[in-house]
């Protein structure tokens, strides 16, 4: 009987011969022409795992993915509708809806109104737009705090030292100081 070794080694022969005289068959040169591929690896030894795997190694991904939970029955449509309409998913009813003392448009409690917001964003895109007007872009700010003044305000003793943006018009009443 013959042993693993000489059978490989007959096995690598005849691949050879095979695949040069297909090379022949075809008239090519044997540098320029692609190589035949077998899919061997159940004729070659394996090596057992425990020996390949060190003992201070940690097990790798690949070995608890056999030891996964997998379901064992289908599962109704009437479970999976009943699990997927479940009541905790479904909408709840809003108890906590007020209306803005503002504006009085509803928001939440504890909400910043949506109306008020667009008109605090509004407001104050035009003051950034003024003061990038008076200081000619972006990067020219200088590193002190800014005050907003609008018609008939004045600065007070401790606006001294800081910024001083005028609007020529009148506060608004829910844009407090």
């Amino acid at each position: 009987m013959m042993n693993l070794a000489a059978l490989l080694h007959s096995l690598r022969c005849s691949l050879l011969r095979a695949e040069s005289r297909l090379l022949q068959a075809a008239g090519l040169d044997r540098v320029l022409a692609p190589a035949l591929a077998v899919n061997g690896p159940s004729l070659l030894p394996q090596i057992d795992q425990e020996e390949q795997q060190s003992p201070e190694q940690p097990p790798g991904l690949m070995d608890s993915i056999l030891w996964m939970a997998a379901p064992k029955k289908r599962r109704t449509i009437e479970i999976n509708r009943t699990r997927r309409r479940a009541d905790a998913k479904l909408l709840k009813l809003k108890t906590n809806i007020e209306p803005c003392p503002e504006c009085g448009h509803l928001k939440q409690k504890h909400v910043l109104c949506g109306f008020c917001y667009a008109k605090v964003c509004k407001e104050t895109a035009q003051i950034r737009h003024q003061i990038q007007g008076m200081e000619g872009g972006p990067l020219r700010a200088p590193t002190v705090e800014t005050i907003v003044l609008y018609d008939g305000e004045t600065p007070s003793q401790q606006d001294k030292d800081k910024r001083i943006v005028e609007i020529a018009r009148k506060r608004p009443t829910w844009f407090s100081q």
